[in-house]
């Protein structure tokens, strides 16, 4: 039988979230009920609830960055089981049929991934609802196993933040002795930092802010740039082999073009607006490129959190309670987090 969930959701675009009420879907032969326990927060919740993209489908219950336990399964499910510890990311369905799902790349499915919340599930119709809720019901394939032993508490953002960063750097095989350099210090470069260090590479941070450079530090950087000082830019043009851009608005990238070395790369992962002009000569002369990435599909999901577990990588969280999540919008607007934060739902039982 359908089940009633109870979540915080928005109603349009210029109202805040309020504690609501929905039906959840009775499972299918394949699907997998979860217990969430925590929930992150990511700016594109933010984004959704307010519109700021278009193509909201109200009420919206966001929420993409999902950590719970199994609590029933469908007949048809063996992956997972009652009791089990799993994770969620911004994906519940896809065709699995097309070439990119049979590779592995559903969120490039053909026929359109089904995203965790604000989309159309491709079997009955109904705008999907996220993890700022007490259960969900996802297919069984886009379920991750949450490796033993990891900190349930900081997980969740590494289902948007942690793949985000991940996949680019897995797929131009960062390693070591890579000269990387990461752009803006926020929910995305943090983890590029970790994950980046981890791999082996030389990490820099690239930054407008001065004062964040003990923190890059920290988080593992070996070295800091200021974007805004002129000589410290020219010092470092083609010094890198990779530069990970999230950077979240629309900006120019000629200047970092010249920090790349022969066939250097950068992938943009934050901004998703109208971006300006560049010099071509900067590409041209080189060799380099820029390209983009989004979220890896299931099976590198799966395997960037056992990345994550052996390496004890986690993002840096905040922990609030569901009825601060008004209040956590607010400060994200004014970049007023490090760097992420997780609603724990068990605080609200």
């Amino acid at each position: 039988m359908p089940t009633t969930a109870k979540g915080w959701g928005t109603d349009a675009a210029d109202q805040p979230l309020r504690a609501m009420e929905f039906e959840r879907r009775d499972l299918r032969a394949n699907d997998v009920a979860i217990q969430i326990t925590h929930s992150g927060i990511c700016h594109s919740d933010l984004h959704t609830c307010r519109n700021d993209w278009g193509g909201s489908r109200y009420p919206v219950v966001p929420g993409h960055e999902i950590v719970g336990t199994v609590t029933a399964v469908g007949p048809d499910v063996t992956k997972h089981a009652v009791g089990d510890t799993v994770a969620v990311g911004c994906m519940v369905d896809s065709c699995m049929e097309c070439d990119q799902c049979l590779e592995g790349w559903e969120i490039f499915c053909r026929q359109g991934a089904t995203q965790t919340y604000n989309s159309k599930d491709r079997h009955d119709g109904t705008v999907t609802k996220g993890g700022y809720s007490d259960h969900v019901v996802v297919r069984d394939h886009f379920v991750c196993k949450v490796p033993d032993g990891m900190d349930v508490k900081r997980v969740a953002p590494l289902l948007c933040a942690g793949i985000t960063t991940y996949s680019p750097l897995r797929q131009y095989n960062v390693g070591k002795d890579t000269k990387v350099a990461v752009v803006g210090l926020g929910g995305l470069g943090h983890m590029g930092v970790k994950l980046a260090a981890a791999m082996g590479a030389h990490v820099t941070m690239i930054t407008t802010t001065p004062e964040k450079g003990e923190d890059a530090r920290r988080l593992g950087a070996h070295d800091v740039i200021i974007s805004t000082d002129a000589e410290q830019m020219k010092a470092a043009a083609t010094r890198f082999d990779f530069i990970l851009n999230t950077i979240p608005v629309s900006h120019e990238i000629d200047g970092y073009l010249q920090l790349l070395g022969r066939s250097g790369r950068m992938v943009i992962v934050g901004a998703l607006t109208p971006m300006p002009g560049f010099v071509g000569a900067n590409l041209i002369f080189w060799n380099r490129a820029v390209g983009g990435s989004a979220i890896g599909g299931i099976p590198e999901t799966q395997e960037m959190l056992e990345f994550c577990a052996r390496h004890n990588i986690y993002p840096d969280c905040e922990h609030i309670r569901i009825e601060q999540v008004n209040e956590a919008y607010e400060r994200l607007l004014k970049n007023d987090v490090r760097y992420r934060f997780v609603i724990d739902m068990e605080q609200n039982a």
